[in-house]
């Protein structure tokens, strides 16, 4: 096997787009990652990472099939600090179709294992190049690659945890291997990185590791940024194109999502909303479930399912809605409540641990409370949007909080934690829960109606 230490970019070998989720398009090379760039907008990029070796260990990466907002996160951050002059690895697990090695964008990623296999095979790789890196980002879908455990005590590990994952193991295993995962996920992995520091996307993930997970590091807050091509974020807005109402579903078709409840809108609201248009985007497992019922019910001239679609045909359909609808029970934030925000679209979403924290309860969307139906609530909604003086003031709302979280924002953050664990020039103080600060640095600020919905 030959390290390869130098890392540089081709650009003849482009990746296969086509396996990429719907809700995490891949970056291109170039692209400017969703911020403006006018004069008085550049953010501060964070201090130089220059030779500083780096690996992000991920469990995919943004071109396997199943990827979502965690390849998404992952990526951006990678770029930013390879832009910085960090020499970054990206290690991951491979698809049949993927390389074993390549280089994007200045990054090497190497693959290896499949969905489980590529824990141990992790493991075992880092265990032998592990005097290589001087900084390890552990990022912990459910089950933690443990990586503090086989590399050099000189090494910073840095655990990335975008949620709680307790109701993610019931919905896809039995009891005693959702006991297990949570076993891991809570009493395992909080005593390994007991000592490292960790980094969550929202202000409820930071609780719910606490309370749930009893995790004992220390825990900072660096939020995801944009998705890039989502549309202007100033000037005036521009009603939908769909006739009222139009409602739309952004994301992967997994169990978590509870698509179906999105679906099953066109048959609630027939009678309420005899025009209602449901638009479903995205791909996954339980896209063939989701058409069956769709047939079942009779409601094929009331709901569409789009599938995956290009970026410039998504932001379209977004965009022509009235209001993006989000059955998800839980998220470490809400990615694709920020894109729909970004074209002026709001959220109804359930009051759960991400998007309670993504969604601003009465401003930029409506949270649905404990006790309260998802049917109810979009009706609800719909109402108030079909004032055009409150949909304006809605959508306004949103396209000013949604302009807040960029990923250079967020890269800039994670350079300056980075800088901070390896004792360079540049490192941010630690992060104090609660601190009303900008997004992509700490916690975010409410109005007295956010305040609300965060309790």
């Amino acid at each position: 096997m030959v390290f390869q230490k130098v890392h540089r970019a081709r650009p003849d070998a482009e990746p296969d787009l086509s396996a990429v989720a719907a809700v995490a398009p891949s970056p291109a090379p170039g692209a400017d990652a969703g911020v403006r760039t006018g004069p008085k907008d550049r953010a501060d990029l964070g201090p130089r990472l220059d030779g500083v070796r780096l690996v992000m260990i991920n469990w995919r990466d943004p071109w396997q099939s199943a990827a979502g907002g965690a390849e998404e996160y992952a990526w951006r951050i990678s770029r930013h600090l390879a832009e910085r002059g960090a020499i970054v690895t990206f290690l991951t697990s491979r698809e049949p179709h993927q390389a074993r090695v390549e280089t994007r964008d200045g990054i090497v990623i190497r693959r290896m294992g499949g969905r489980f296999t590529v824990y141990p095979r992790v493991m075992a790789w880092l265990a032998l190049w592990r005097r290589e890196y001087q900084l390890a980002f552990d990022c912990m879908n459910g089950i933690p690659f443990l990586s503090r455990l086989v590399l050099r005590r000189g090494t910073r590990v840095v655990s990335i945890v975008h949620h709680v994952h307790d109701l993610q193991f019931n919905a896809y295993f039995s009891p005693p291997l959702a006991w297990l995962g949570r076993f891991v996920e809570s009493a395992v992995a909080s005593r390994v990185y007991r000592r490292c520091t960790t980094v969550t996307v929202s202000e409820s993930s930071r609780r719910a590791m606490r309370d749930k997970l009893g995790w004992r590091a220390p825990i900072e807050i660096v939020h995801n940024g944009g998705l890039p091509g989502a549309g202007p974020l100033d000037g005036a807005s521009e009603s939908p194109a769909h006739p009222f109402p139009a409602v739309v579903s952004l994301g992967r078709l997994v169990v978590q999502k509870r698509v179906s409840r999105v679906v099953d809108l066109a048959r609630r609201l027939r009678e309420a909303h005899p025009g209602l248009r449901v638009h479903i985007i995205g791909r996954g497992p339980e896209g063939a479930p989701l058409a069956e019922r769709i047939e079942r019910d009779g409601t094929g001239d009331r709901v569409v399912l789009h599938g995956f679609l290009p970026e410039e045909d998504k932001n379209g359909v977004l965009s022509s809605c009235h209001l993006h609808v989000t059955a998800s029970e839980f998220e470490g934030w809400g990615l694709t409540v920020i894109e729909a925000a970004r074209l002026g679209v709001p959220t109804v979403a359930y009051d759960v641990d991400g998007l309670r924290d993504s969604v601003r309860d009465g401003e930029t969307g409506w949270l649905v409370r404990e006790g309260e139906d998802l049917a109810d609530v979009v009706d609800r909604a719909l109402k108030e949007l079909s004032d055009p003086g409150r949909a304006e003031e809605v959508r306004r709302a949103c396209r000013a909080w949604a302009s807040r979280f960029t990923w250079e924002a967020s890269g800039a953050r994670m350079t300056r934690i980075v800088a901070r664990e390896l004792g360079l020039p540049g490192g941010t103080a630690p992060d104090t829960p609660g601190t009303p600060e900008d997004p992509g640095t700490t916690g975010v600020p409410r109005t007295a109606a956010g305040r609300k919905a965060a309790r």
